[in-house]
């Protein structure tokens, strides 16, 4: 504590010394550039130092205006070039001011006439931000062939998909954000992949970010440039063996007119989709021996899965601006789940079905009201949003059991009902100062309340009788969650070569749990944690970095895994949640160097209580619970390498992982493996042949590999895609070949208590899809911001 007291008390002074240092010289120059008749220019501006021929700056404007920052000297060369003008040289001294502004540069412009040119080159899939955080292209590449958010995901480097769970390669879960919006599981499978531009792996998140989460993924869409109206249209077919056929509807739009901006979408998905789990559970022990073989089959029908959104921003004027969104999501889903199973014991061997009809129901909706305010021409902001969610469920199955034991046929029907309500509403406060491209202060507020109530009602007719309530299936169970947090960040600069960015996020927080369960039981608690983060990052030479960064995180459970209502499977296995479920504790280290377009990072971390899950004995002999548990601790080692490759006609990135984890149990009864490094292998490659079409490779391997309680065995994927153009880029055609070979089922085992358990999940991942978009209109600028205050309490609705 001392040590971390003593930096923070020296903030101001590190913040005092490098604002007296940074008064000398040049700091920031900025311009417009115009013609006689006052019409901007396009072209390039460039800096450079007769004293020293090592500095050289330049940046490329369109609109005639542009800005160069960090310069730190005190006399420059800048020179304006086009193809439009013929150079033109300006000398800028310090006058006492670090911030100069040369105002308007008129140029008279030459007498040209060009031919038409047009330039294409391959972008890299990949590449590190000077922050260190990776930024991941998705237009115009593999990825953009995909139909959801989720997908998309699942093909990035870095980025591994488990059983629903979003995580970053040797870092764990992530919090997602989606240009600040909300993002929840019900709404990705309908967000136009078309809009987005890319995507960015924070994997040290500063203290800015929630502490929720061990990462983040910040997904980013496309910004547009004019007025007027610009558009899509796109429209998806996949079929595979294992579901069957869907399709995807998407329609997006931007309007800009002067003051006003108004932005929309609307996307239905409807189709067949699938997913297989054979399970087996073993008890070698004679007196307690046991062996079931469980498969089951949802087979859902989506009859209308349908994402829409309505946002307009309206500009008070260059520096000031309101905006209000609002989004929703409808899902109405039906279809079948399956369960056969087979329990041998020593008295014999009995066998259960079960065959359960889905009518499920959500609606979701979300608000969004923000206020920005740029402060200077630096990118200083004041920020103030607000944001109300509503997640709403009906689910009414009808279950039909069957047995056969001893030689005796049995049945019952069940009759499950759900309600489910999550309220969300979150407001915060955010204040960003920038001094320099070196020197920026961060600072804001944040309160979060969270309401999610659930009643089940379990009825059970037993061989025909008339339906009678089950009260140890059934419950009511509410949760009420406060969160006020703050937090300060500073980037700066130290000794002039080493950059640094400190911080720090406080969080209180306060919950009160209630549910029938157990004959009734409540829960109450409050805590306050305080998160630290420091990084350091040194350029040794315009192509060569050095890094290292602590950052201290919390995983709070999801409202779904605190609720003790029972999701049914088969007559022996239910879903359970876990009211005594507690936050977990991360605290990351990481060393990284990057030299050109190769990356190498080390990194280690520690977690207090992590959360896991297991298929635990219910209360009768045969009967198991899968629900989510807290262990002691985890330690967790990773090495990752980067590398961006190419030629004219071919692009690709590899990226290597090699991760090792030691997880400890303390009174579960797992039984403990020899630890195992697991290996991640990533390529993604792209090929433009002759200008005619697009080809693109992407594959994916995640070795098999042991945390020291759980075993995981290997899985991988091949996916090629096809591209081609039509009318200048107004019409799209693709076709992609995902998963080919297969080999993306999930599938390990542990043991728990006297009990073996190996699971095998198959996904509906291996299909063909025909994808055709259409763009129309034009727009030249594109000024509508929206910012969400709730993503972290919006994530764990999920």
């Amino acid at each position: 504590m001392k040590i971390l007291l003593i930096i923070f008390l020296s903030i101001p002074t590190l913040l005092l010394q490098s604002l007296k240092l940074s008064a000398q010289n040049i700091q920031r120059i900025t311009a417009r550039v115009t013609d006689s008749n006052h019409e901007p220019l396009m072209g390039n501006a460039l800096l450079y130092v007769d004293a020293d021929p090592t500095f050289k700056k330049g940046i490329s404007f369109l609109n005639g205006s542009f800005e160069l920052l960090d310069i730190r000297q005190k006399e420059v060369m800048l020179k304006l070039t086009s193809l439009l003008f013929a150079d033109t040289l300006i000398l800028v001294k310090y006058n006492g001011v670090a911030a100069i502004d040369l105002g308007t540069i008129v140029i008279k412009t030459r007498n040209l006439q060009l031919n038409e040119v047009r330039v294409s080159a391959q972008q890299p899939l990949t590449r590190y931000l000077a922050n260190g955080n990776l930024e991941v292209k998705v237009a115009n590449t593999i990825l953009a062939n995909s139909s959801s958010l989720i997908e998309i995901l699942s093909r990035a480097p870095n980025v591994i998909i488990n059983d629903g769970q979003i995580a970053v390669a040797g870092k764990g879960e992530a919090t997602i954000y989606l240009n600040g919006r909300l993002i929840t599981a019900e709404r990705m499978a309908s967000i136009p992949a078309s809009q987005i531009e890319k995507i960015e792996v924070i994997s040290n998140p500063s203290s800015k970010y929630d502490a929720e989460g061990k990462a983040v993924i910040n997904i980013i869409t496309k910004t547009n440039a004019g007025a007027g109206l610009l558009g899509s249209l796109s429209q998806q077919v996949s079929v595979s063996k294992f579901a069957g056929l869907n399709t995807n509807s998407m329609f997006d739009f931007n309007y800009n007119k002067e003051k006003l901006s108004v932005v929309g979408n609307y996307a239905l998905f409807q189709g067949k989709d699938r997913e297989r789990l054979y399970t087996t559970r073993v008890r070698p022990s004679e007196l307690d021996f046991l062996k079931s073989e469980l498969t089951t089959n949802w087979n859902r029908k989506l009859h209308n899965r349908s994402n829409y959104g309505l946002g307009a921003q309206y500009a008070i004027n260059n520096q000031k601006s309101l905006s209000l969104a609002y989004s929703g999501n409808l899902e109405k889903q039906g279809g079948s789940q399956d369960s056969k199973n087979s329990i041998s014991t020593q008295e014999g061997t009995r066998f259960y079905s079960s065959e359960t009809k889905k009518k499920e129901h959500r609606l979701n909706h979300s608000l969004t009201f923000n206020y920005n305010q740029a402060l200077d021409t630096m990118g200083s902001v004041f920020f103030v949003g607000s944001q109300y969610s509503s997640f709403h469920a009906d689910i009414n199955d009808l279950i039909d059991e069957q047995s056969l034991i001893d030689g005796k046929d049995g049945f019952r029907l069940l009759k499950n009902s759900v309600q489910h309500q999550i309220l969300i509403s979150s407001s915060q406060a955010d204040y960003s100062r920038v001094f320099n491209a070196d020197e920026k202060l961060e600072l804001g507020l944040k309160f979060s309340y969270v309401n999610t109530h659930s009643g089940t009602g379990f009825q059970i007719a037993d061989n025909g009788d008339d339906f009678k309530p089950d009260r140890n299936l059934s419950n009511d169970f509410e949760y009420r969650e406060k969160i006020p947090a703050t937090y300060i960040n500073y980037n700066g600069l130290f000794m002039g070569k080493i950059k640094f960015g400190l911080g720090f996020r406080a969080e209180w927080t306060n919950y009160l749990l209630n549910t029938s369960v157990g004959g009734g039981q409540m829960i109450s608690d409050n805590y306050f944690n305080i998160f630290p983060n420091l990084m350091l990052s040194r350029l040794i030479s315009e192509r060569f970095k050095l890094s290292a960064s602590y950052v201290s995180r919390i995983g709070r459970p999801r409202y779904q895994a605190l609720n003790p209502f029972v999701i049914y499977q088969d007559p022996f296995t239910t879903i359970e949640g876990n009211p005594n479920l507690l936050p977990e504790k991360v605290h990351a280290f990481e060393l990284g160097a990057n030299y050109r377009k190769i990356d190498l990072r080390l990194g280690y971390n520690y977690v207090n209580d992590p959360l896991s899950a297991a298929a635990l004995r219910g209360n009768t002999p045969n009967s198991y619970v899968l629900k989510g548990l807290n262990l002691e601790k985890s330690h967790a080692y990773f090495a990752a390498l980067s590398v961006t490759t190419g030629l004219g006609f071919w692009t690709a990135i590899n990226t290597v992982n090699l991760n090792y984890t030691k997880m400890i149990d303390d009174q579960f009864a797992f039984t403990s493996l020899s630890p195992k490094p697991q290996w991640y292998l990533y390529s993604s490659n792209t090929f433009n042949v002759k200008n005619l079409f697009k080809v693109q490779l992407l594959a994916w391997y995640l070795g098999e590999g042991s945390s020291g309680l759980y075993q995981n065995r290997s899985r991988s994927s091949v996916t090629i895609g096809l591209d081609k153009e039509f009318f200048k880029d107004a019409l799209k055609l693709k076709f992609l070949a995902n998963d080919i070979f297969n080999q993306t089922n999930n599938s390990g085992n542990y043991s728990v208590g006297q009990t073996d358990i190996f699971f095998d999940r198959t996904f509906n991942n291996n299909y063909f899809r025909l994808m055709v978009t259409y763009n129309f209109g034009k727009l030249k600028q594109s000024t509508y911001k929206n910012k969400s205050t709730g993503q972290a309490e919006n994530s764990r609705a999920n």
